[in-house]
């Protein structure tokens, strides 16, 4: 099993001793957690991107690179790069550049962010454009991976006349994921492109997910594909040295961060899904929610157990939200990396089918 960092970069300053939090403090934590992570055997670290609210990580491949830098093993990747925004020409060279720098380890992670609407007015798009905007890019930057001579023509954006991506990203196996799971037309696209899929990380059950996976193992195999279909899901975590510790400290940053989420979302969509507004209940999130809060043994069993729940053969946990500081946070990447990792099977979960 593959267990991965995650942040959105939210800035909320920490409920329990009242510290207000800074942009350069969580841009340094974050490499500084890489760094820790790179050596006990974590998989990745993904970084997301938002624009216009108060998440400070606007520009993934500048931090990825940073922290491409400085490591050699962990996967670098996106959570999500938001395709539908973003010239898909201008997308592939940036994470191209992740790549060549990180000597091969880029994972472009795209999502479709449908439900921030006020993203598309940001970028003077409609919101009723969102799956054809994001179908265009995320088909142009496959077709550009490679690195060879495109000629291309579609509707939002100038035609390619035989440009080629720079730099020649170093892995030529295209490392594109499709994030989402509230869409079944974005789950087959993800299977008929041959990409991988990512789940997202809601307040709800994880279960709900679990349809979108099958829907999108279903086209991956309808379209013939070689090589192996791969799904992976994002989870709110906390691990600590005893359980009791661990639920005792995350509760109020946990909430604190809920009630950060929630604020933006409705900021950003008049009618948003019910799921992702829902009222805070700590018993519910952390038992058949999304979080998982523990003791290394506790943490362990429930990461498998969720995973299991949608097949994730890669898991993306966010520990730092809701005013975490830097030690803590970094304290918590040594816990996880030599006390949980090693307690996780290493074969990849077995995958619960879900009737829609």
């Amino acid at each position: 099993m593959k267990v991965s960092l995650m942040s959105l970069g939210d800035i909320v300053d920490d409920p329990i001793t009242g510290r207000p939090f800074s942009a350069p403090e969580r841009y340094r934590m974050m490499i500084e957690a890489a760094e820790v992570g790179d050596t006990l055997g974590l998989h990745g670290i993904y970084i997301g991107e938002h624009h216009g609210i108060d998440y400070t990580f606007s520009a993934p491949p500048i931090l990825m690179s940073a922290i491409a830098a400085r490591t050699t093993k962990l996967r670098v990747g996106s959570s999500v790069a938001l395709a539908a925004n973003l010239d898909p020409l201008r997308m592939a060279e940036d994470y191209a550049t992740v790549d060549v720098i990180s000597g091969g380890r880029v994972d472009l992670v795209v999502g479709r962010g449908n439900f921030f609407v006020d993203t598309y007015a940001l970028f003077g798009q409609s919101i009723d454009d969102s799956y054809a905007l994001f179908s265009e890019s995320i088909e142009l930057a496959c077709e550009l991976w490679p690195g060879k001579p495109v000629h291309w023509a579609g509707k939002f954006r100038a035609p390619l006349k035989g440009q080629k991506l720079q730099p020649t990203p170093v892995q030529q196996d295209t490392p594109i994921w499709v994030g989402g799971g509230s869409s079944p037309e974005t789950a087959k696209l993800a299977g008929r492109l041959g990409l991988n899929l990512m789940l997202p990380s809601a307040f709800g059950k994880p279960g709900k997910f679990a349809p979108m996976a099958d829907v999108y193992r279903e086209a991956f195999a309808e379209a013939g594909h070689k090589h192996k279909a791969q799904v992976g899901a994002c989870w709110h975590g906390w691990v600590g040295a005893t359980a009791a510790k661990a639920r005792a400290r995350y509760e109020p940053r946990y909430r604190a961060y809920h009630a950060f989420n929630t604020a933006i979302i409705k900021s950003v969509n008049p009618d948003p899904p019910p799921y992702l507004t829902a009222t805070f209940d700590y018993d519910f999130l952390t038992t058949d929610g999304p979080a998982i809060v523990g003791g290394p043994a506790e943490f362990a069993e429930r990461l498998s157990k969720v995973a299991t729940t949608v097949g994730a053969d890669v898991n993306l946990i966010k520990m730092d939200m809701g005013g975490v500081p830097r030690e803590e946070f970094v304290d918590m990447v040594r816990l996880l990396g030599e006390e949980v990792i090693p307690k996780l099977p290493s074969s990849a979960p077995a995958v619960a089918r879900v009737s829609a």
